[in-house]
């Protein structure tokens, strides 16, 4: 057996203490522990890393997202100060990017204040650097619930789909959390609870109840997409949310574990690879909207960049480079927008959430 990682360990303590963990608490281990958790203690990010998100792939892509907020930040009529908040930065690339094509829009620079919830010491470091050369006023925060009052714009790329996820199995008498335990062969292993969950059937889209012995439903807790709406039709604003996902709840277990850049056991060597799953565009409007905000989309992410104007980005960029550099730009464009394995195109879904006196926000 491999050699286990401290909190594996701890996994271990726990399970033999209170018995087999349900696959929500397993993943908020894996990723939030402050000691050991993926995302604590790490830059998962590029080449170096596990995985690599769209504001690595290309500029394009955080410049769009900049052009969004600036035409958003006109529909809301033109607040001074706007606050400008990104859930969970990554590397500050895509605000990088974002700042540089919004100062197409006069007033709008000077207007921003930024915000970033970020919980990684690591990655905050890093998006410190990144935007060291930005003049607007910066500032981190634990939560959202920490950026102070105030209209605002909110981008979360590639956010929700690192909370953790709960599962749950269908038995004859009713629904079971999916868990993990130590199996006979003393690896971890998946497992289901031996009681079934109370009244869970309210949680269950009814579309979804009538679902086959041994299916798997997954949800999410829906605070974060609750303060997120509540934030935005209280204050004012806008929020635009990327994902990988689908756009209607659905039955199936999307848990996935990558590591340098290719698929691996999510049970193996906990707290050292990425867990994620699908995120389900319908639960997170629904959780949105019971706050008062509006919801659009979603719509594919090549729906979105193509148009925000991505393909005359590209052809612009092109004509100032050289070979090498065209045939980069147009790889990266295949990625974001393409529809192949290896394309981000129909995967990823974007939706938009607004005050209800907003109206529709660009590219929905």
């Amino acid at each position: 057996m491999a050699q286990v990682t401290p909190l594996e360990a701890d996994i271990r303590r726990r399970i033999a203490a209170a018995g087999p963990m349900p696959v929500g608490e397993y993943m908020s281990l894996c990723l939030l522990d402050p000691a050991h958790g993926y995302y604590t203690t790490r830059d998962p990010i590029g080449a170096g890393g596990d995985f690599v998100t769209a504001p690595e792939v290309s500029q394009m892509f955080g410049e769009l997202i900049g052009l969004w907020m600036a035409a958003v930040w006109k529909q809301m009529g033109s607040p001074s100060p706007v606050r400008v908040v990104e859930l969970g930065p990554g590397r500050g690339t895509l605000m990088k990017d974002a700042l540089r094509a919004l100062k197409v829009m006069p007033g709008f620079s000077e207007a921003i204040t930024l915000h970033f919830v970020e919980i990684n010491p690591i990655l905050k470091a890093t998006q410190q650097r990144t935007l060291e050369g930005a003049p607007q006023q910066k500032s981190w925060h634990g939560s959202l619930a920490e950026v102070p009052s105030g209209p605002a714009i909110i981008v979360a790329n590639e956010f929700f789909d690192a909370l953790p996820v709960n599962q749950a199995v269908k038995r004859a008498d009713g629904w079971h959390h999916r868990c993990v335990d130590v199996g006979a062969d003393g690896r971890l292993a998946f497992t289901v609870a031996a009681e079934p969950i109370p009244h869970f059937s309210a949680i269950v889209p009814p579309a979804l109840r009538d679902a086959p012995l041994e299916s798997i439903f997954e949800w999410r807790d829906d605070k974060i997409a609750m303060d997120l709406g509540k934030r935005i039709a209280d204050q004012g604003g806008a929020a635009l949310v990327i994902d990988y996902g689908h756009t209607e709840s659905a039955l199936g277990d999307t848990l996935q574990a990558v590591a340098r850049h290719a698929f691996a056991d999510a049970l193996s060597a906990p707290g050292t690879v990425d867990l994620t799953a699908h995120v389900d565009f319908e639960a997170l409007a629904k959780a949105v909207e019971a706050m008062g905000a509006q919801g659009h989309g979603p719509i594919v992410q090549a729906q979105l960049l193509r148009r925000l104007g991505i393909e005359t980005r590209a052809a612009a960029l092109k004509a100032k480079a050289d070979h090498a550099r065209a045939a980069e730009i147009d790889l990266a464009l295949a990625r974001l927008i393409g529809a192949g394995r290896s394309g981000m195109g129909m995967l990823f879904k974007a939706a938009a959430f607004t005050h209800p006196a907003l109206g529709t926000p660009p590219a929905f």
